[in-house]
């Protein structure tokens, strides 16, 4: 298989929940399996779980498991008819205290807080842009709207405020629950639905370690930015999580979707910098979800969200509920790989300026120096929480990087992080010994062979996390 740096998160559902298509889908390049907590019972995402661990026990290669939370739920309630049809330039209202179903002339809420949150002038944008009303007043638990922008309206469609400004908090009682039952699981990231600050991600960390304690596990948070409001506090979301993703979706509506590409260029360089993992998401092959191939502009899409510098592309419904999720996995995995092949390096200029003052992040971007001007086949990190990886991970360099590690929690994490191939090998205590290991481990995958010079970090003594303090550059006998 043609080496690529950037990974593929998927989300499972019925259309991908075939065990022998969800190994197919690994094979294929499925390196985070995600599994959306807005849908299915608890029973369902343990089940959908275990599938994801057979399927990769299958394929021979591990990937990790994101499970991403509903967040609030701020919807439009149900229709007599299951649907309207909306003409512009018509009044219609959402009433917090309505429990008949809706009609043309009006519907209830399952965000009840909306009249608090909303005045006149306010833009509503509902069904994922598909609808627009401008609030004109605010009657006790009824907003008045016109609508300006007509159309179907049907059964719990998403309400957005252009701008931002809803108050919903980002974890309810369903994600605490949801929480409970990823970490039964061992979920190896938690994906939080609309963040605003970095209490939010704190909060949701707090519960993901409790509820994880006797386990011993503790997930990766990732934050979903999808509020105009996280915008100003992206730097502090980002320090309270392990990574973000751009979700597009929510995002455009908010903000505007001449505003997203912009953002999406700003956020991944800012978690680059702040030593983040960052995943690009929303409609990336949305056409797939109907047709075997992509369109040219989705096609575009993904090949800049890699020179962006994006550790992952997302599918959401394209393998959730499409026809082609297999197809949709190849087809990224091969823009993936054409956008690799014309990236710049430009490591020497990512260094100017910058230094650091952990030993073991000092040894990691010398790793990365001594390789790219010494053209080594490979880069070899002996890592027990990953850490010397992820630094690696930060810069483009077209020399694959291979994190070895004895524990499966660091192996599954690091299958996110960007050019790096995580592979599971019991470490001795004795260095050199390790060191031999890992040699004959990558000879035997064909990953290395007489003749090859590469460079390997470790730490002594083995074995402490945070430890690596050595930097070897080795040829192969």
């Amino acid at each position: 298989m043609t080496y690529r740096a950037t990974k593929i998160v998927s989300t499972l559902g019925p259309a991908s929940s075939e065990p022998a298509l969800l190994e197919q889908m690994i094979r294929a390049g499925v390196n985070v399996v995600r599994l959306n907590f807005s849908h299915g019972k608890a029973q369902d995402h343990i089940d959908r779980a275990q599938l994801v661990r057979e399927a990769a026990q299958r394929a021979g290669c591990e990937v990790a498991i994101m499970a991403d939370l509903q967040g609030p739920k701020i919807r439009v309630g149900k229709f007599a008819d299951n649907k309207v049809m909306l003409a512009t330039g018509q009044a219609f209202v959402l009433d917090a205290a309505r429990t008949e179903l809706g009609d043309a002339q009006g519907v209830g809420l399952d965000y009840k807080e909306l009249p608090q949150d909303v005045k006149s002038g306010d833009v509503l944008v509902l069904n994922d842009g598909m609808i627009v009303m401008q609030v004109q007043t605010v009657k006790g638990h009824a907003v008045h709207c016109t609508v300006t922008q007509g159309g179907e309206l049907s059964n719990n469609k998403g309400i957005n405020k252009k701008g931002g400004g809803l108050t919903a908090p980002a974890l309810t009682a369903k994600d605490m629950e949801d929480i409970k039952t990823a970490m039964s699981f061992k979920a190896d990231y938690v994906a939080v639905s609309f963040p605003q600050n970095a209490t939010d991600m704190e909060m949701a960390r707090q519960l993901c370690n409790v509820a994880a304690a006797e386990l011993g596990h503790k997930p990766h948070l990732i934050a979903k930015i999808e509020r105009a409001e996280a915008i100003p506090k992206l730097e502090e979301i980002l320090r309270a999580s392990d990574g973000i993703m751009v979700a597009r979706g929510d995002l455009a509506i908010e903000v505007g979707n001449a505003a997203v590409p912009a953002l999406q260029k700003r956020m991944i360089r800012m978690a680059h910098d702040m030593d983040k993992t960052v995943i690009t998401a929303t409609h990336m092959m949305e056409s797939m979800i109907h047709n075997p191939m992509p369109t040219r502009a989705e096609v575009s899409d993904v090949a800049n969200a890699v020179l962006d510098g994006s550790d992952a592309v997302m599918t959401s419904a394209e393998t959730a509920a499409g026809k082609f999720p297999l197809e949709t996995v190849v087809e990224m995995a091969a823009v993936c790989v054409a956008a690799e092949e014309a990236e710049e390096v430009e490591l020497d200029a990512d260094f100017l300026g910058k230094t650091f003052t952990r030993i073991d992040q000092s040894i990691a971007m010398g790793a990365l120096f001594t390789a790219y001007h010494m053209g080594v086949k490979a880069i070899v990190a002996l890592t027990e929480s990953g850490s010397t990886a992820l630094w690696m991970s930060r810069h483009k360099i077209h020399i694959p990087i291979y994190a070895l590690t004895s524990r499966e929690a660091t192996q599954r994490k690091m299958t996110l992080y960007r050019n790096v191939t995580p592979l599971l090998m019991p470490t001795s205590n004795d260095r050199d010994t390790a060191m031999r290991e890992a040699e004959t481990s990558l000879k035997q995958k064909g990953i290395l062979k007489s003749g090859d010079r590469y460079v390997i970090t470790c730490g002594e003594p083995m074995g402490a996390p945070g430890g690596t303090n050595m930097l070897k550059i080795c040829l192969v006998a």
